[in-house]
């Protein structure tokens, strides 16, 4: 495997690893800082992981069109040092509002994974495209295996101990950018720094204007938001509807990690080749649409351990998709491209967890109407739905 590329995959690695390393101690950290109990830390725990969503979909295509005027190598390696700055200022908070400020700052500057993903565009021929998006997909499920484990154990060291954890991981990995990074913007597909393109909403407007890509955004956001209900109710779910201990939780989160690692890394490829691309993103929306159904209504734990690797199985659908609108953009406009994709997933991020909270207290509370505790997975499973008539959609009319 090119150096290069290794770099790119062990990015997106240390970048779920550092996501899920201060997972779990975020709840001790933010009583120790702020001096009240649980439900008052949850409730902040809640305004610091919107308050960087919504910054990462402020800032994502700024950044993404700073990489095309100015190079993908010195973006990400500033974001790699920001990231390890914000992790260092997060461990030595002694305040709720220095959290808060070190959010904001790491929701700036987040900006690796979709620089790197514009990276492995520049780098892919259109045909490996999907394919190399799936080695990303992979090795975020490595990372989101292996960061809440390694969290839990360097929290018997301490609150702080994740956040330097994190800090040198991500230090660490930008030397390493810095020695076998080079650079995939030239002078023939640089193109020049426009502020109107750099604004969420200019970049939509911008990629609105391309054949099909529209559509195509639609599905995304539909897909990314009825996905979202995983890291929103999953441990309620579990917890209410099988009364799962914390440990059979994690485990079931390093199952779906370790298989949408599997399904992303090794599956994709041989899937495409088989069935194409645009057959790939219908079978895995449809996947997707079978399993969150099935996990509205199903009421065995150990079922539900045995079905989370064919729920993994929709998400090949993705790096396909990934590939098709990859291939629809503009060599120049990569990295505006994933900018807005970041963008997307960030409203997801901010309205996802929200909704499906929500949903899920309406149907378990004493007064609930119906008691249900998978209703909001039978509301990803029509959003998933809608994802899956545009795609339909947008296919046919491109046959027609």
């Amino acid at each position: 495997m090119p150096l290069p590329v290794l770099f790119i995959l062990v990015t997106v690695i240390l970048n779920a690893m550092g996501i899920g390393l201060i997972l779990p101690v975020m709840p001790d950290l933010i009583v120790e800082v702020a001096g009240r109990g649980i439900a008052s830390a949850a409730v902040w725990g809640g305004i610091l992981s919107a308050s960087f969503a919504v910054m990462q979909f402020l800032f994502a295509p700024l950044v993404g069109n700073l990489s095309d005027a100015f190079g993908r190598r010195p973006v990400m390696l500033l974001s790699l040092f920001a990231m390890a700055l914000d992790y260092i200022v997060m461990a030595l908070a002694g305040s709720i509002w220095l959290l808060l400020a070190g959010r904001i700052f790491g929701g700036i500057t987040a900006a690796t994974n979709a620089t790197a993903t514009a990276y492995m565009a520049d780098i892919s021929q259109p045909a490996e495209k999907a394919r190399n998006f799936g080695l990303i997909g992979a090795g975020f499920g490595v990372g989101f295996v292996f960061g809440p484990m390694l969290g839990g154990l360097l929290a018997e060291y301490g609150t702080r101990a994740p956040f330097y954890a994190a800090a040198a991981l991500s230090f660490a990995n930008m030397c390493l950018g810095a020695m076998v990074l080079r650079e995939t913007v030239t002078d023939t597909t640089r193109r020049s720094f426009v502020l109107h393109r750099a604004n969420p909403f200019g970049a939509f407007r911008a990629l609105a204007r391309l054949p099909d890509l529209t559509a195509l955004l639609w599905v995304f956001f539909f897909f990314q938001v009825a996905t979202m209900v995983y890291p929103a109710i999953w441990a309620y779910f579990t917890t209410e509807r099988f009364a799962w201990s914390p440990g059979l939780i994690g485990l079931s989160l390093a199952v779906y990690g370790t298989s949408i690692a599997v399904v992303q890394g090794v599956l994709v490829r041989p899937v495409i080749r088989l069935m194409g691309e645009r057959m790939t993103v219908i079978f895995g929306l449809g996947t997707e649409v079978i399993s969150l159904v099935i996990l509205g209504f199903i009421t065995s734990g150990t079922a539900v351990m045995f079905l989370i690797p064919v729920t993994a199985l929709g998400a090949i659908g993705m790096p396909a998709l990934q590939g098709i609108m990859s291939r629809l953009t503009p060599d120049n406009a990569q990295g505006e491209l994933q900018g807005v994709l970041a963008s997307v997933t960030s409203v997801a991020m901010i309205l996802a967890p929200v909704v499906m909270t929500q949903t899920f207290a309406a149907f378990t509370a004493p007064v609930a109407p119906v008691y249900l505790p998978g209703a909001p997975f039978l509301l990803s499973a029509f959003l998933m739905a809608i994802s899956l008539a545009l795609f339909r959609r947008r296919v046919a009319t491109a046959q027609a």
